[in-house]
C-alpha cells in the first residue's frame, strides 16, 4: 500500500477515535471464535441496493464481515435491493432476533426514520452508515465528508476543461437521488465550484437535473434528452461512475466521448477503466475499506456495552441536532492515479486490466 494511502487510513481511524455500508443479494451471518463473542451483542447492517454502485454489492459487506469475523462479534448483514418494504421488514426480523447495534444505509430518510425509530423503541444503538437519515437520531454516523467529495468533483471537471482549453463551456449536472442527502451534499460541494464560475461568464450553466434512485437507466435517458435540447454541452458534472457511464454511453452514440470531460465517484472498475480509455475525466476515490472498519470498531465497541467519544459531529439539517460522526476524506482520482488505487488494493489488476486495458495500464504505471 503506498504510503500517502496509509496515512489516509491513520487520520481516519484516529478521527473515528477508534469507530464507519453494502451487502449481497442474500443475508450474510457470521460469528467468530472469540472466547468472549457469547458475552457481546449481535449486530444488524442493513445496505440499501446492489444496482445504484458496486460497493454495496461487493466491497462494504466483504469489508464488514471481515472485520466483525476479526473481533468475533456475530453480524447479519442483509441487502434490502432497493426495495422499502423489504428494508423495514429486515429491520423487524433483525431487532426481534435481539441486535444490540443495528446499521442501516437508508434509502430515504422516510424510511429509515421509521427503522431507527423501532430500534431505539427497543434499546438498540444506531449507526447511520455513509448516508445521513434526515431527522433520523441516530446514536452515529459514519461516513465520509461529502461536500469535500462534491468539491473534488467540481475542481476536477475545472481542471478537465482547463486542460482541453475549453472557452465559455456549458455544462451539465447529472445529479444523484433527490432522497439520498449524500447527493444534496455532493451538489454543495461541487456547486460551490462551479458556480462562480457561472456568475463570472467562465462557464455556461446547461441543463441541470436530479436522477431518481441512482437509476443509471434513467440518468442515460435524462442526458440523452439534455444532449438533444442543448447539443453544445461541453463537460458534465455526473455525480457517480454509474451516471458517468450512463452519460458516456450517449456520447459514444454521438461521436463525442472522450471530446466532453465527464466526472463520476467511487473508483469502480469501470469508472477507472473510462478513465484510462480517456472517456471519463476523473473519478473520486473513498476508501471503503476504511469506512467500514471505523463503523465496525464503532459498533463492536457498542456490542460490548462500551460507550464510544468521537471528535467530530454533523448537524441534521431537518431536525438541527448535532449527531456524532466520524467523517473520513476522499481522493481525487485522475489517469496518472489509477494507480493508486490498485496499489491500495481495492481494485486488483486482474479486475482492472483485462483485454485492451492491459496496454493502457502498463502505459499509465499500474501493476
Amino acid at each position: 500500500m503506498r504510503k500517502g494511502m496509509v496515512a489516509l487510513a491513520a487520520v481516519g481511524l484516529m478521527a473515528a477515535g477508534s469507530t464507519a455500508a453494502c451487502g449481497g443479494d442474500d443475508s450474510s451471518e457470521s460469528s467468530g471464535s472469540g472466547s468472549s463473542g457469547s458475552s457481546i451483542g449481535k449486530v444488524g447492517v442493513i445496505l440499501p441496493d446492489t444496482a445504484s454502485s458496486q460497493r454495496w454489492g461487493s466491497d462494504d459487506p466483504k469489508f464488514l464481515k471481515a472485520a466483525f469475523d476479526a473481533a468475533g462479534v456475530t453480524v447479519d448483514i442483509q441487502n434490502a435491493q432497493g426495495d422499502k418494504s423489504q428494508f423495514q421488514t429486515i429491520a423487524d426480523g433483525m431487532i426481534s432476533s435481539g441486535v444490540k447495534v443495528l446499521m442501516i444505509v437508508n434509502l430515504d430518510s422516510g424510511t429509515g426514520k421509521a427503522v431507527l425509530d423501532k430500534a431505539k423503541a427497543a434499546g438498540i444503538a444506531t449507526i447511520d452508515y455513509d448516508r445521513l437519515t434526515l431527522n433520523g437520531g441516530a446514536n452515529y454516523y459514519v461516513s465520509f465528508d461529502n461536500t469535500a467529495v462534491g468539491k473534488l468533483q467540481g475542481e476536477g471537471l475545472v481542471k478537465c476543461l482547463t486542460d482541453m482549453k475549453a472557452s465559455k463551456p456549458v455544462v451539465a449536472e447529472l445529479n444523484g437521488s433527490p432522497t439520498d442527502n449524500n447527493a444534496t451534499l455532493f451538489k454543495e460541494g461541487y456547486d460551490s465550484v462551479l458556480k462562480p464560475k457561472y456568475d463570472s461568464g467562465d462557464y455556461v450553466k446547461g441543463p441541470d437535473q436530479s436522477v431518481p434512485d441512482w437509476d443509471n437507466a434513467q440518468a442515460a435517458t435524462i442526458f440523452e434528452q439534455m444532449l438533444t435540447q442543448n447539443n453544445k454541452i461541453k463537460g458534465v458534472l455526473a455525480a457517480n461512475d454509474g451516471l458517468g457511464n450512463a452519460v458516456i454511453s450517449v456520447l459514444k452514440k454521438q461521436s463525442l466521448n472522450g471530446k466532453v470531460p465527464v466526472t463520476g465517484q467511487d473508483a469502480t472498475v469501470q469508472g477507472l477503466q473510462n478513465i484510462l480509455s480517456g472517456d471519463q475525466c476523473m473519478t473520486v476515490y473513498k476508501a471503503i475499506k476504511q469506512e467500514a472498519d471505523a463503523a465496525a470498531d464503532l459498533a463492536i465497541s457498542l456490542a460490548k456495552g462500551e460507550k464510544k467519544d468521537v471528535t467530530q459531529s454533523v448537524t441534521d439539517p431537518e431536525s438541527n441536532s448535532s449527531v456524532p460522526a466520524v467523517l473520513l476524506t476522499p481522493k481525487a482520482i485522475y489517469k496518472d492515479s489509477v494507480k493508486d488505487v490498485v496499489a491500495d488494493g481495492f481494485v486488483t489488476k486482474d479486475q482492472l486490466c483485462t483485454g485492451d486495458f492491459a496496454k493502457l495500464c502498463t502505459d499509465n504505471g499500474v501493476s
